[in-house]
């Protein structure tokens, strides 16, 4: 058995109703984020609710919302009737996940949400149930077949109804304006949360430990520079203080390959100009993310005015265990 071409049968499946869910995301996702920002802004909060595989993702998507900002609480559904409807009040929205949209658990809920008001969103492939009846917006979520070779167990389904979630959370987040100073207050802990709460000039090098140069200086006194100040590169400046470039020792590693005499010669030949730079305010997050996209080992500090005033050596992340 070919298992491998079973694996890429599954994840083709999924794909193609990923793509059919793409297709009609429509005005009743406007409508969803609409109704939810009205909850939030009025100091409600988002109550999830789903049975088995759905009741996962509404775990998931509960999660998702909280930690970007979104007061939302996951409501038992077998307790809810005994209990548990007392964490629901006005000016709520329930969140209600079913794929059939006739599950009885969940449709047990419905006569006491209305009696409370609460706007409900039905995440359903059952356009005709009676949770989407019942709805107040209807997010489709329907599938043509189930990744499984039997079409029975819950898979295009499941990974259809979580990216909507998906969707429908980072929707939000932009609507609100949630930025990464927000989410790091909510995410504290491990590297993600160091890398949330400190700033460039906390993890920057300078003083001592920043290698200045011209762009006359030669390539002997560059590297004198570098060793002086234990770094793999050296800021280069203008007379005015302005950023001219950097050189680094893989720029001295490239020209000396070609040519072993250039000791004497000026870095400006061989620096990099136009360095990749970030302003010492910003997170050191966004340094994490500069150096994933430009793959780099050196990123230039810069103040308000963009003179350079530190640098970012991957070393000194890796010691402060922010990556």
């Amino acid at each position: 058995m070919n298992y491998p071409e079973k694996a890429r049968r599954v994840i083709q499946l999924e794909i193609e109703e990923l793509q059919r869910l793409h297709a009609r995301i429509d005005g009743g996702f406007t409508q969803a984020i609409e109704l939810l920002l009205a909850c939030l802004r009025g100091k409600g909060k988002l109550v999830v609710c789903g049975v088995g595989k759905s009741g996962n993702i509404g775990r998931k998507l509960a999660a998702t919302l909280n930690s970007t900002g979104a007061t939302t609480v996951l409501l038992n559904v077998g307790d809810a009737l005994h209990g548990d409807l007392g964490v629901v009040d006005p000016g709520d929205l329930a969140i209600m996940l079913s794929y059939s949209g006739e599950t009885s658990e969940l449709l047990d809920l419905l006569p006491h949400f209305k009696r409370f008001g609460i706007p409900m969103i039905a995440i359903t492939g059952g356009l005709q149930s009676t949770l989407a009846k019942n709805a107040d917006v209807v997010l489709d979520v329907h599938v043509t077949q189930e990744a499984c070779p039997l079409n029975l167990a819950p898979t295009s389904s499941t990974t259809t109804m979580l990216v909507l979630c998906d969707a429908l959370a980072m929707a939000l987040l932009e609507a609100r304006g949630f930025q990464a100073e927000d989410f790091a207050k909510l995410h504290p802990g491990g590297s993600l949360g160091r890398a949330l709460l400190t700033r460039v000039s906390d993890v920057m090098r300078s003083g001592e430990q920043l290698a200045t140069i011209m762009p006359e200086t030669t390539v002997r006194e560059a590297l004198q520079a570098m060793t002086k100040a234990r770094s793999g590169a050296a800021v280069v400046v203008n007379a005015d203080g302005t950023l001219a470039g950097v050189f680094t020792h893989g720029d001295f590693v490239r020209a000396f390959q070609k040519d072993n005499a250039i000791a004497d010669r000026a870095v400006r030949e061989f620096m990099t100009p136009r360095p990749i730079s970030i302003q010492a305010g910003k997170l050191a997050a966004e340094v994490l993310a500069t150096l994933e996209k430009c793959r780099v080992d050196d990123i230039v500090v810069v103040d308000d005015a963009g003179k350079p005033v530190g640098m970012v050596d991957t070393q000194d992340l890796t010691r402060l265990r922010l990556i």
